[in-house]
């Protein structure tokens, strides 16, 4: 089961935002591409990273330049974050 955290799901909003003022339909298919990756965890939890600077794993989109944080508790995988890679984690 994926798990949508409130500020991940922020984060995916403002994405689509961003990008919708530029081109809606850029917008909606990056918006597609996370959720596609994202449910990709499902059969391979643990293809993210691990990084030393927070705990958890990071799925790294090339792709669109995001990166998802996420936790993988049991059969539940907990999405964290939504960010452009260039954009810094919080740490936590």
């Amino acid at each position: 089961m994926i798990f949508w955290e409130e500020e991940s799901l922020n984060d995916r909003e403002k994405i689509f935002e961003f990008l919708f003022d530029f081109n809606p339909s850029a917008a909606e298919k990056t918006d597609q591409i996370i959720e596609a990756k994202v449910e990709s965890l499902l059969q391979h939890p643990l293809m993210g990273v691990e990084k030393s600077i927070f705990l958890g794993r990071v799925l790294i989109i090339p792709e669109i330049s995001m990166v998802v944080s996420y936790w993988v508790d049991g059969a539940t995988i907990k999405i964290m974050r939504v960010l452009h890679q260039k954009q810094n984690f919080p740490p936590g």
